[in-house]
């Protein structure tokens, strides 16, 4: 695998954290937030942040923590770009590739692979932050009026008055 898999990649060794117990932060630098907000096709992103606490061996890790960022989407209703938090919690496990070897993924959940011993934690926090972001924002205070049928009158109307004569 590529040292660089995206725009946002800090890897870990597994072996170098503490045993039983570890924390990891990665910060977004402002080319990087960009960077995503391009894959992501949105118009922008900065303040990226993901904090996670690790357990376990170095043979299967548990990772929760949260991502958090604020980015700026396109509201569906108005077309107008407009800043929001994303808050999202992480919870997965990371194994090594060698126990992941005749898992049958039908079975049960399969856990993510620690590959050659490293996980990029810059990957998980845009893998998360994606799952954040809203698919169809809307901008505070903006609220969808759905058309409703019939309101509108019909080229009819005038001729429906004029055969059945005033009121």
């Amino acid at each position: 695998m590529s040292q660089d898999s995206g725009p946002l990649t800090r890897w870990v060794n597994v072996e170098r954290l503490p045993p039983g117990r570890g924390a990891v932060t990665v910060e977004a630098s402002p080319a990087e937030c960009e960077a995503l907000a391009r894959d992501f096709g949105i118009p922008g992103i900065r303040d990226l942040v993901g904090r996670f606490d690790l357990s376990g061996q170095t043979s299967r890790l548990a990772v929760t923590g949260r991502v958090e960022a604020r980015v700026t989407q396109v509201c569906t209703v108005s077309l107008e770009p407009f800043e929001a938090p994303v808050r999202e919690p992480v919870d997965v496990v990371f194994t090594d590739t060698d126990r992941l070897a005749g898992t049958d993924a039908e079975d049960a959940e399969v856990p993510d692979p620690i590959v050659g011993g490293r996980i990029d934690f810059g990957a998980l926090t845009a893998e998360f932050l994606a799952l954040g972001l809203d698919p169809y924002p809307r901008k505070p205070g903006v609220a969808f009026e759905p058309v409703e049928a019939g309101a509108e009158p019909s080229p009819f109307d005038a001729l429906r008055r004029l055969r059945d004569g005033p009121g």
